[in-house]
């Protein structure tokens, strides 16, 4: 029980506390008990219900906990009902073959009794048992499977039942404000009247011409030299850094007495199953190691591991078997970002700051809103929560507006099943109407309307592999078609992931959802570096310079559930031979927005502003949206006078909200 009790405060606590209350650590244990599952499993039935049920309602206290159960119990319970109606069918099917067939008597017993010299071969209720409609369940409109005639609902699934979505207008504490960070920063201060021009220049650091590749038309020839020039990369840089000689370099899975330093790739020693400390294996290149794979004995290192890490291992392989690690060597980290004085004082004049003066001034800051999809709840294609983030960015001036994938979601019920109605518009005739329609009513009208009340906004929208507009369907994805669309000439169509620069300030964005798959998929080996996961994850991302350092992706089959009848998600399909389109530029990004279903939060990390600012809008309710207020860079009279390349600095002078929708 104590490894249990260990597991369990350490999957639950939140920091800084290091150990659950005594009453929810006892709900918790009867839990694994009740349904005889580990702590890990239970964690993550947990986030699934914290997602379905939103953030009001998941503070883990003793009364979160006991609904917790109760949720748990109650989906056991239907399961085990599904199942005895299931047997029941098939015992009562009409058009099953009685065994009795098979000793000489009709088919269905019709005659049995009746013809002379034929013995009776079932009871007296064999005739009516065989012509009984088969069993069907039956559940009135309170259970939510009463016959969708209307075609503007759907039915509630199992998993649904008795969490029904809140109205939006009835949502709990709207504009509250979730997590701060620099909370000493003052809020922007919105002009009396829109800017005349934008404030904002926006570049793309991405070559976007690069995305548009031909998805599924992947090689494994290919995908093996990209996974294979990745590892030798690394050895490159690693060498570099820490001044090694070649002939310190070896393979990892041959014998000898020598210790040498091996790079690799960290994978699973099996195909199926989580990875642990004793399935750790090291896949070599096929130039240092000829593509072996070696088991790997960690028990003098901590470490945190997840497949497809590159790392670099200091350790002898003496028996042959497998190799003892020493040491890990550090990975280095890409140089920060960079501007040449005159090009700060550049942009803080676009910004209107002409002297130091005022650069303080809460009104010379840029204003930046940040939201990550979906933009509307499960039972209904409203996006109510879309019009009112617009409507935001109208009231506080909005430089810059980032949409992330989904807009139109492919995992929607509605949009799934295609059974919607679509709303009132005189261009579009009911009959011959399109997606597209769809999408230009319901997305890009709020955006436009935005674009004419804000003319000075910069509107980014970045793509999902779940989005319905997007033919890319592969990762990473090519930008959505602007024009098609119907969306304003401010909004500015980017790839999935992409790195881009407002003014000076170079911010990384991907809207796959790499912390929740590593999450599920790190291993922490000893004492963890960092204890808090929200700041270990992107940790990852910065020492792999990669937007999806993760291989393989987690099975969609693991992921959260989402609301259509199939009830799989849509993971991540990862062209691997355009894998290197996913990894980061020549230098460290000032910021890096993550969407994720986890917590939302903001966090610096190794100098790295990481803001994930939740979906806004969850399945039954609404969610979450990130507000940054990011002052001018301040300047001393030697930074000028040096002319040296200066850091952005960009988590010293940004204040970043959390904000409820």
């Amino acid at each position: 029980m104590s490894t249990v009790t260990s597991e369990l405060n350490s999957l639950f606590a939140l920091p800084p506390a290091n150990e659950l209350p005594p009453d929810v650590l006892g709900e918790l244990q009867s839990i694994c008990r009740l349904h005889s599952i580990p702590a890990q499993e239970l964690s993550y039935k947990w986030e699934s219900y914290s997602m379905k049920m939103g953030i009001e309602q998941t503070t883990l206290d003793l009364p979160t906990t006991r609904a917790f159960k109760k949720d748990l119990q109650e989906i056991v319970e239907r399961e085990a009902r599904s199942k005895s109606h299931m047997r029941s069918v098939d015992r009562k099917g009409a058009h099953a073959t009685p065994r009795n067939a098979a000793k000489g008597s009709d088919v269905f017993g019709m005659i049995d009794g009746i013809t002379p010299l034929q013995p009776s071969t079932s009871g007296g209720n064999k005739r009516k048992a065989a012509f009984d409609t088969p069993s069907v369940p039956k559940f009135s409109k309170a259970d939510g499977m009463s016959s969708p005639s209307d075609g503007r609902s759907l039915p509630i699934r199992a998993d649904q039942k008795g969490n029904q979505s809140v109205a939006f207008a009835e949502r709990q504490n709207p504009g509250q404000i979730i997590e701060t960070l620099n909370g000493h920063l003052d809020v922007h201060e919105p002009p009396i009247a829109p800017h005349p021009e934008s404030r904002v220049k926006l570049t793309a650091n991405t070559d976007l011409k690069k995305f548009r590749y031909r998805p599924m038309a992947m090689h494994l020839s290919e995908a093996s030299e990209v996974l294979d020039d990745r590892i030798d990369e690394f050895q490159s840089l690693i060498q570099a850094h820490h001044s090694l000689d070649d002939s310190v370099f070896g393979n990892a899975a041959a014998q000898g007495t020598n210790e040498i330093i091996a790079v690799g790739r960290v994978a699973s020693d099996a195909p199926e199953g989580k990875l642990n400390a004793a399935s750790l294996v090291l896949e070599m290149s096929r130039r240092t190691g000829a593509g072996l794979r070696v088991p790997l004995k960690i028990e003098s290192v901590s470490y945190e591991f997840f497949p497809g890490q590159i790392v670099a291992v200091k350790g002898i392989n003496a028996s042959g078997d497998c190799f003892n690690v020493s040491e890990l060597l550090d990975v280095p980290l890409l140089i920060p970002a960079a501007s040449h004085p005159s090009t700060l004082e550049m942009f803080n004049e676009r910004l209107g700051a002409t002297e130091d003066a005022d650069n303080g001034m809460p009104s010379k800051a840029m204003n930046v809103i940040i939201a990550s999809g979906p933009y509307t709840v499960d039972d209904n294609l409203a996006f109510e929560p879309l019009h009112t983030l617009c409507q935001k960015a109208e009231e506080t001036c909005a430089d810059t507006l980032i949409l992330i994938g989904p807009l139109f979601d492919t995992e929607h019920p509605l949009l799934a099943s295609g059974d919607f109605d679509l709303p009132d518009d005189p261009g579009i005739e009911p009959d011959r109407a399109t997606l597209v329609d769809a999408f230009r009513i319901m997305i890009a009208k709020p955006l436009q309307a935005l674009a004419q009340a804000v003319p000075s906004i910069t509107i980014v929208c970045v793509p999902s592999t779940r989005d319905l507009m997007n033919k890319h369907v592969s990762w990473p994805q090519a930008n959505l078609p602007g024009k098609e669309l119907g969306l304003p000439k401010q909004a500015k169509m980017v790839s999935n992931p992409v790195t881009v620069s407002f003014n000076e300030i170079v911010v990384a964005i991907s809207a796959q959802d790499i912390l929740y798959e590593l999450r599920r998929e790190e291993v922490v080996v000893g004492k963890p570096k960092e204890n808090n996961l929200l700041a270990r994850l992107p940790r990852h991302l910065i020492q792999q310079r990669h937007f999806f350092p993760l291989y393989p992706p987690v099975d969609r089959t693991l992921l959260p559930k989402t609301g259509t009848d199939e009830g799989i998600a849509t993971g991540t399909p990862v062209d691997i031979s355009y894998l290197k389109l996913g990894e980061w530029l020549t230098v460290r990004p000032d910021m890096l927005i993550q969407p994720s279903a986890l917590p939302q939060f903001a966090k610096v990390v190794e100098n790295v502003l990481v803001v994930n600012p939740g979906p806004l809008s969850k399945r039954k309710g609404a969610g979450s949206y990130a507000q940054m207020t990011v002052y001018p860079r301040k300047l001393t009279d030697q930074e000028r006078n040096q002319g040296a390349l200066l850091a952005h600095k960009l988590f010293e002078r940004a204040r970043v909200d959390v904000v409820r929708i």
